[in-house]
């Protein structure tokens, strides 16, 4: 007897499960190769970003919007969450043989971030999923910054928890953030990649271009950016929560 989802899900939906796979893969990986980690969770994202191209290409099931959250949860929720953990107990050498009052507040805001990331997501799938914007910090960009704040040098491990703080906010904040274009999607997209291929070049400048570029959707894209163009918004192609 074959599985129920054999001719039930498509495509589209395989590449969001593979989404959440590489999610649990970075959380290993965190603990033995911080930039490893990071690095599948930036592709964890371009995955997130695919499923939705596919989903537009071959046309989606009803059962993706769920699987999507469900995805972004492990990728871009839990992921993030432990890769700022590790970076922040490893700098500042806080060990596990007893409860302390630092190890008590690096666990607590990560513990948020991966709460707020799951409001996020629910309140995603059901108010914005079908506008040209959202409201709050996405979870993929949210993970996506950290993870190329990491490759781009390791910031020291306060400012990594002042970050993943900042992000519980911002991602159930009533911020607008519009959907980018398609154009503008594509160029982030190619230096997303490369920073995952070859993070090391020319001394992390793909890494660092990748932070740029977020940090600069994240706090001018609300006031400063217009949707004249006709062309369709990447979120109709992408569906990034």
């Amino acid at each position: 007897m074959l599985p129920r989802f054999v001719g039930r899900l498509g495509v589209a939906d395989a590449v969001t499960i593979a989404n959440a796979a590489l999610g649990f893969v970075a959380i290993v990986v965190a603990f033995v190769d911080i930039d490893l980690a990071a690095r599948l969770i930036l592709l964890a994202a371009i995955a997130d970003g695919l499923d939705g191209i596919l989903a537009r290409r071959y046309g989606g099931t009803d059962a993706g919007p769920y699987l999507d959250s469900l995805a972004d949860v492990a990728s871009f929720g839990v992921a993030p969450a432990v890769l700022a953990f590790v970076v922040v107990t490893d700098a500042l050498a806080i060990g596990f043989d007893a409860v302390t009052g630092e190890l008590l507040l690096v666990t607590a805001v990560c513990a948020l971030f991966v709460a707020t990331a799951v409001t996020r997501l629910g309140m995603y799938t059901a108010y914005d999923i079908s506008g040209n914007y959202t409201e709050g910090v996405q979870t993929t960009l949210a993970a996506t910054v950290l993870g190329a704040a990491i490759l781009a040098g390791r910031p020291e491990p306060w400012l990594v928890l002042a970050i993943t703080g900042a992000f519980c906010y911002l991602m159930v904040s009533r911020i607008r953030y519009p959907d980018l274009l398609v154009r503008d999607a594509a160029i982030m997209g190619i230096v997303h990649a490369l920073a995952i291929l070859i993070p090391s070049f020319a001394g992390r400048t793909f890494p660092y271009a990748l932070l740029t570029l977020g940090i600069a959707y994240m706090t001018l894209s609300p006031w400063l950016y217009w949707r004249q163009d006709p062309e369709p918004a990447a979120a109709e192609v992408h569906g990034n929560a």
